[in-house]
């Protein structure tokens, strides 16, 4: 297995299977993925490394995108998918799992779902507990973590809170301008990381907005 943009992945227990999604990024022009310019031309050169995660005691989907500016590129995604009976288990090769992904793409922001309320509480403990295991599997690198709910991802990817699990992944494809399979698990965490790169950038032109040098004298 390979990632695009990267060196291949490992992982030292063959209990964890990592899987890299073999999907092909095309070249991106300027304005792939785009926001509109930014104020202060120095803020277009920060170079951020995003590492988007979605959470699951089975499978837990992951992926890696490089932001410059307003320019967010492709790197790697895939999913860690447990082999365990016992589920402290499967936490351990989650934990395993995301530890060897930061160790190879260190990421400087780590995006991730927000629990929420599950119909099956046990259902919600396990979910709750992966997470947990899937974020202290980042922290070797101490990245600062970004936590987003299910609409407001599927609002920034997609137009829409209500989207289905479809409409994430043709519109992770189209953003990102891929071309191949795409996992559900590896979509997902591709929209995740989207949604953090997109907020950011927001966030970005309203503090160059706001900067005194920016501002035009009345």
């Amino acid at each position: 297995m390979h990632a695009i943009g990267g060196s291949g992945v490992s992982l030292a227990r063959r209990s964890t299977r990592l899987t890299v999604v073999p999907v092909v990024a095309a070249r991106q022009r300027k304005g792939a993925v785009s926001a509109p310019p930014l104020s202060v031309a120095a803020a277009s050169l920060v170079r951020v490394r995003v590492l988007g995660l979605d959470p699951g005691s089975r499978a837990t989907g992951f992926a890696v995108l490089e932001c410059v500016g307003t320019v967010s590129t492709y790197l790697a995604s895939g999913a860690i998918r447990t082999t365990a009976d016992s589920f402290p288990r499967r936490l351990e090769e989650i934990f395993t799992g995301v530890s060897r992904l930061v160790s190879e793409y260190r990421p400087d922001e780590v995006a991730i779902e927000r629990v929420f309320m599950h119909r099956n509480p046990d259902s919600a403990i396990k979910l709750g507990q992966a997470r947990g295991a899937a974020l202290c599997g980042t922290f070797s690198v101490e990245p600062k973590i970004y936590e987003y709910a299910p609409r407001e991802i599927k609002l920034a990817v997609v137009g829409t809170g209500g989207a289905h699990k479809e409409q994430v992944q043709l519109m992770v494809k189209q953003l990102l301008r891929l071309s191949g399979t795409l996992g559900p698990d590896a979509a997902d965490a591709l929209a995740i990381a989207l949604c953090h790169a997109n907020t950011r950038r927001l966030a970005s032109l309203v503090q160059a907005a706001g900067s005194p040098r920016t501002r035009t004298a009345t």
